[in-house]
């Protein structure tokens, strides 16, 4: 497998400039990293005048951008908006192209107040499905994550509770869309995180690793120390032959130190779990 990580600890920092996208490049290689994850919300542009830059900061620390994370909206209510978000992520595909990311994450949308199930479903699938033509021309792979809240969102995933994000694999099997599994997120809604991944395992191509304090709560905690069952699903994810990008979501809010126990620690839950070590 190869290993990256997305900073969710530093996004203050990186959202007030006080840490930048630079800065972070050269931290991730610092710890070991293969790959270094990026939000849109924290690039410089979209141009490729923009871009180009991030990508030779990246090269130049010595690590790849594996994955842009995005946050799209394709359950809103309005119409319009559902087709702009279309619009957003087709672009995006562009941007993480740019960026060399071969992966780019993608969500269902927020569950606003009033929106039922049928409708979620069937807009969740329809934005889903509608960029990946788009995502397919520009060499970029999207996976869709059992997700639990964006940067900025006001509502939770759509995605939660796990039959919806379950009814909306089924309903987009036989496409190009693959998936990024998030060990913690479908624990923090109270579902088992084994039992939809043994439902889903064959389409994930990337994998978040991320911990909770507890069942039914998302209060986010250095891997390992919470209830996320972190090596069992690295089981299920080796048997299954999976040897792609594991990315450590770390979201402990412990500064530094946090990245440098959290990523030993998933190396370490990987092997223990039957996965080859790290090429070196």
């Amino acid at each position: 497998m190869k290993l990256s990580c997305l900073p969710v600890s530093l996004y203050p920092e990186l959202t007030a400039g006080a840490r930048t996208l630079a800065d972070w490049f050269r931290l991730a290689a610092e710890l070991g990293l293969d790959g270094a994850d990026v939000s849109v919300v924290h690039l410089p542009g979209r141009r490729a005048a923009d871009l180009r830059p991030v990508r030779q900061q990246a090269e130049a620390a010595g690590v790849q951008i594996a994955m842009l994370v995005t946050y799209a909206d394709f359950t809103h209510p309005d119409a319009t908006e559902r087709a702009r978000q279309v619009e957003e992520i087709q672009s995006l595909c562009e941007v993480a192209a740019e960026l060399g990311a071969s992966f780019m994450r993608v969500t269902a949308g927020q569950n606003h107040p009033g929106l039922e199930r049928s409708a979620g479903i069937e807009w969740a699938v329809a934005g889903l499905t509608a960029c990946l033509d788009k995502a397919a021309a520009s060499g970029v792979t999207l996976c869709y994550e059992n997700h639990t809240k964006g940067y900025a969102w006001t509502y939770n995933d759509f995605s939660q509770p796990a039959d919806r994000f379950l009814e909306i694999v089924r309903r987009t099997a036989g496409t190009s869309l693959r998936l990024l599994y998030d060990t913690a997120n479908t624990l923090a809604a109270g579902d088992d995180p084994l039992a939809v991944l043994e439902a889903v395992k064959e389409r994930v191509s990337m994998v978040h690793v991320n911990d909770i304090r507890r069942a039914g709560f998302f209060e986010p905690c250095l891997v390992g120390t919470g209830g996320a069952p972190v090596k069992a699903i690295f089981q299920t994810l080796v048997q299954t032959g999976f040897d792609g990008w594991v990315s450590v979501e770390e979201a402990s809010k412990t500064g530094e130190e946090g990245f440098r126990l959290a990523i030993p620690t998933t190396e370490r839950l990987w092997v223990a779990a039957g996965g080859s070590p790290r090429a070196r």
